[in-house]
């Protein structure tokens, strides 16, 4: 009886230690994902081909700037109809970007320092009821991944049944990140 308590013991420091050795050879050929030296800046990663990041690398004690839910401004308060008062999907978010855009200008940054954007998005009758991802799609490509700003932020784009004002077809939460050699006088 004594015999197969010692076996048993035996062949579970066998089964442990082929565990740990196999562990220790997936670990050798498995790349390291992570940065190898400290980084000063955010790091973008995914396709070159995409017009978004996959993911955002922050610096360790990067100090960040947070936008809330930012929305529309109004075009023309006596219009009749959302478009007019409001825009399409597009046109929106294109106001939004630039309520955005001011919110960080204050804050000495600009759109070059934005590493995330989760957007909401709302149907739009115009479009038999259904969300207008293209328009918000366009309205981001006049701000991000092109020549005067190339940053391309990683993003969340998500279709809401409605948001607070059901005139508003866009709601726009930014993250920016203030460069490493930012004055915070």
């Amino acid at each position: 009886m004594k015999m197969s308590r010692k076996l048993k013991i035996a062949a579970g420091i066998v089964v442990i230690s082929c565990l740990a050795a196999a562990a220790s050879v997936y670990a050798a050929i498995t790349p390291n994902k992570y940065p190898l030296a400290p980084i000063n800046e955010p790091e973008f990663y995914g396709s070159p081909t995409s017009s978004i990041a996959s993911a955002v690398a922050m610096p360790g004690g990067t100090a960040t700037f947070e936008t809330s839910g930012t929305t529309p401004s109004v075009i023309n308060k006596e219009g009749k109809t959302i478009y007019e008062r409001y825009g399409d999907t597009e046109t929106q978010g294109l106001s939004v970007l630039k309520n955005i855009e001011k919110q960080l200008k204050e804050q000495g940054l600009s759109m070059k320092d934005v590493t995330y954007l989760r957007v909401y998005v709302a149907p739009d009758a115009a479009k038999d009821g259904k969300f207008d991802f293209d328009g918000w799609f366009s309205a981001y490509a006049k701000y991000f991944n092109t020549t005067e700003n190339p940053t391309k932020t990683a993003r969340s784009t998500v279709g809401v049944a409605g948001l607070v004002n059901a005139d508003w077809l866009i709601e726009i939460e930014a993250v920016a990140a203030y460069p490493s050699n930012h004055d915070q006088d």
